[in-house]
């Protein structure tokens, strides 16, 4: 299987162990990305006035490339660009007088993305596609007693027509923990929004909103939480020091990207993870459970 791959900004800087961890996974699983060449920022959050047809330079620009790159799907790993493309295509499809203006925008003279020609992905879905046998054949540590998490947040629910699974109770992430020999912890914040961007502004909402998550993922028993999305990684991991300064009785609990929890089990090569980043560190959970 081979597609073309969208990295996006933060993944090759912040979210670094996010992209080392999803392709080598996806390596070892037969699968060949190849990423796009000359990318461009998929201008990060999806305009939600329909006549901001500026703001969608941006990803159409992304989506000539795919096109350019002659494979039908691209995978999409950070969640708020998966979001933001997917709308993109929705919002210029069957609709030529905008299709028409946003060319213009562009200049370009060679390329012209109409709506159908490109199949954006999530690493969740391809996982599905990829299948549990292959998966299951993949994991190396069969052994592991793990209670884990799995945290959606928004943009891989919302809005319905980009929707990957049931906004109201997703079962993806732990239908593949589940494939991986995972104890999956179900809690009733786990699609609720962290905050967001209101981080840069208004910190004081994304600190209650990352309180009253954790809180339930650790109430309902979980040892390790795992996620998607860049900004609700930054949001739930790096906010916990500041709760825990400010009430010792605070429980942390370590925020993982799904795709290193899965290079873990498969027993990859360690050094993809750069533990570094992580703000809780989760490496005595990991070497506790057999993992490091």
């Amino acid at each position: 299987m081979q597609l073309s791959y969208y990295p996006g900004c933060t993944l090759k800087t912040d979210g670094k162990n996010f992209e080392t961890s999803a392709l080598a996974v996806l390596k070892h699983l037969g699968v060949s990305v190849q990423e796009l060449e000359d990318w461009y920022c998929c201008g990060v959050c999806f305009s939600q006035a329909q006549d901001n047809l500026m703001q969608q330079l941006a990803p159409i620009r992304t989506l000539v490339k795919a096109k350019e790159s002659g494979n039908r799907q691209l995978l999409a790993l950070c969640t708020m660009c998966y979001n933001t493309l997917k709308r993109s295509i929705e919002f210029i499809r069957d609709d030529s007088e905008k299709l028409d203006t946003i060319h213009q925008f562009m200049d370009l003279e060679t390329t012209r993305f109409y709506g159908n020609e490109i199949d954006v992905i999530d690493i969740l879905s391809l996982l599905r596609q990829i299948g549990p046998d292959r998966l299951k054949t993949a994991i190396k540590k069969t052994d592991v007693d793990l209670k884990v998490a799995s945290y959606y947040g928004c943009m891989l629910l919302r809005p319905g027509e980009v929707a990957i699974d049931s906004p109201d109770d997703p079962v993806i992430m732990e239908e593949i923990l589940d494939t991986a020999g995972c104890e999956n912890v179900y809690f009733p914040f786990r699609t609720e929004c962290c905050g967001s961007y209101q981080i840069v502004n208004k910190p004081d909402i994304v600190k209650a909103r990352a309180r009253k998550i954790i809180d339930s993922a650790v109430k309902n028993g979980a040892e390790i939480m795992v996620m998607l999305c860049p900004l609700c990684y930054f949001n739930l991991d790096e906010i916990q020091r500041d709760i825990q300064k400010e009430d010792k009785s605070f429980q942390t609990i370590p925020v993982l990207y799904i795709t290193q929890l899965l290079a873990l089990l498969m027993g990859l090569e360690k050094d993809i993870h750069d533990f570094n980043l992580h703000s809780i560190d989760p490496r005595p959970v990991l070497k506790r459970k057999g993992l490091l």
